[in-house]
């Protein structure tokens, strides 16, 4: 390994210290949530700043281990920082744990996995190289496959990174919307059951369908004007 990827491990090795010195690893649901809110927002009034990247540091970790826990976390930033801070903070701590996951993945495991298995991955990495970038977009609007999963499976194929932080960020900021806005009215939930009403669940459902049906539509529409150009 050179010094890049040892880099890297010894910054996922700290985020590891930090997540367990914080003692964060247990309590992240909402009524240990609502339980604290009034020590948090006294902390956050005092040091606004500190509140803000201690937040920031955690959620990545969370996100980066894929620690059960990130709609809580999505739910405490809009409830500490407002729709629109908290939308922010989350959308980018978030997306920012993903990519180190994916960074170590690759760093770890794409040269010997695409080696073992370069030639029945083949077709799948073609058509990464020509749509990697949508058939993330989707992943990320349908949440279908765990976030470790799609993170640390990203990192095996060829898509490059910035492609995969900023279609990353975007395709998660919808349902993050949601979330802190949710966070927003923390008093009134009683639990993540409540949260994810059937409602909720359908629109992010239809929210995330819905680029799927216009991918389908442009394909139709190319295809018949192949069609039309060959009579």
């Amino acid at each position: 390994m050179n010094r890049y990827y040892w880099g890297l491990l010894a910054a996922l090795t700290a985020l590891v210290g930090v997540w367990l010195l914080a003692g964060v690893g247990t309590g992240l649901d909402v009524e240990s949530l609502k339980a604290a809110r009034g020590e948090i927002e006294v902390w956050r009034d005092a040091r606004p700043l500190s509140t803000a990247v201690l937040f920031f540091v955690v959620y990545a970790v969370v996100a980066a281990f894929s620690v059960p826990g990130i709609v809580v976390m999505t739910l405490a930033g809009g409830a500490l920082f407002g729709v629109v801070w908290g939308t922010l903070l989350s959308s980018l701590a978030s997306t920012l744990g993903a990519t180190l996951t994916f960074l170590a993945a690759r760093a770890l495991a794409r040269d010997a996995v695409q080696r073992r298995y370069g030639r029945q991955l083949g077709r799948i990495n073609e058509g990464f190289v020509r749509e990697g970038a949508f058939y993330l977009f989707a992943l990320r609007m349908i949440p279908v496959f765990p976030f470790l999963l799609v993170n640390a499976g990203m990192g095996l194929l060829p898509i490059r990174t910035w492609t995969y932080f900023w279609v990353s960020l975007v395709g998660m900021l919808p349902a993050t919307v949601v979330f802190a806005n949710a966070g927003t009215q923390l008093g009134q939930l009683q639990g993540l059951d409540g949260l994810l009403s059937p409602v909720l669940l359908l629109s992010l459902v239809a929210t995330g369908v819905f680029p799927l049906l216009a991918r389908w539509g442009v394909t139709a529409v190319r295809s018949r004007r192949r069609h039309a150009g060959r009579g």
